[in-house]
């Protein structure tokens, strides 16, 4: 398997770590571990970092769809190279990254972190097309 598809597989891996920590600040209160086993009807504050964990949980699935164009167009078109194994695994840390920082509230190192691995991203998607 390449590095661009290993780092493909780490970055949905990654989606589960967002669900993990979304969970644990979501199970953080009684309150919460009981509207987590409930249906959820009704809504309900998720608190401070609960609700930034969820934000940047979804955010990921947006950079992860991204970043899979990317990655299967590249593989499907045979045209991986050292400089896309390197963008690839720069989206992965800069998605690492991204947990603490929205989490935390960096700001405004939480922007820039996005800003690399969606630089990293849009850099793959211009080697897919040329």
């Amino acid at each position: 398997m390449t590095a661009e598809l290993i780092a493909l597989v780490v970055a949905a891996f990654i989606q589960f770590l967002h669900i993990g920590v979304s969970g644990y600040f979501m199970n953080a209160t009684p309150e919460g571990r009981a509207w987590n086993q409930s249906p959820r009807d009704i809504p309900r504050d998720p608190g401070l970092k609960g609700g930034r964990a969820q934000r940047a949980a979804e955010n990921h699935v947006t950079a992860l769809l991204l970043f899979a164009t990317a990655v299967l167009t590249l593989a499907v078109t045979d045209q991986f190279t050292g400089w896309t194994a390197v963008l690839a695994w720069v989206f992965v840390l800069a998605r690492l990254l991204y947990i603490p920082a929205y989490v935390q509230g960096w700001s405004p190192a939480r922007s820039g972190i996005w800003a690399v691995g969606a630089l990293a991203t849009a850099l793959l998607l211009l080697a897919a097309l040329f």
